[in-house]
């Protein structure tokens, strides 16, 4: 039963959230999180932060770390095969429907409403996490991180794995995490 829970918690955002790895990251936090409960929205933050660091899409390595911390290596195969099979076949199948018709004013129209809905749907994910960073380290040190996060990353055009590691080291020296 739990490798078809695991099954269903990726295929249906991966089939539904278009878009890529950002649309589908509320959408998997929503299963994760709130239908199966199987990670804290906390554990859910630390897991997309050390996801973005490493190379390969989100997608991927979000399923692969939550199915094996839920059923083990089987858990983790599931979990990447129901992220990656059923898109795959469902993006050749769109692609040559879009591309047969990628004059058509409908095509394009519709292809101009997806960034707006997914910078939404990473608003909404943005909001989640401060939200609970708020509840968890407190307003002052929520700030400090996103702060110094938003600088190192716009203004330094710092690597992201560095940026997460600048908070974790804050984290344990100011959290006693």
């Amino acid at each position: 039963m739990i490798y078809w829970e695991l099954f269903l918690a990726f295929f249906i955002p991966n089939i539904i959230g278009y878009g890529g790895g950002p649309a589908i990251i509320p959408l998997i936090e929503a299963e994760v999180v709130g239908r199966y409960g199987w990670m804290s929205a906390q554990a859910f933050a630390e897991t997309l932060a050390l996801g973005n660091a490493l190379p390969s899409p989100i997608a991927t390595k979000m399923a692969g770390q939550v199915g094996f911390e839920v059923a083990g290596a089987g858990g983790a195969l599931v979990a990447v095969l129901a992220t990656v099979v059923p898109s795959l076949l469902l993006m050749l199948g769109a692609l040559g429907l879009l591309y047969r018709h990628r004059e058509s004013p409908r095509v394009k129209r519709m292809s101009q409403w997806v960034r707006p809905v997914i910078a939404l749907m990473m608003g909404w994910l943005t909001l989640g996490f401060f939200l609970e960073g708020i509840g968890g380290a407190g307003l002052l040190h929520t700030l400090v991180i996103g702060t110094a996060a938003a600088v190192a990353l716009l203004r330094f055009r710092a690597h992201p794995a560095f940026v997460v590691l600048g908070a974790l080291v804050y984290g344990g020296l100011f959290l006693g995490g």
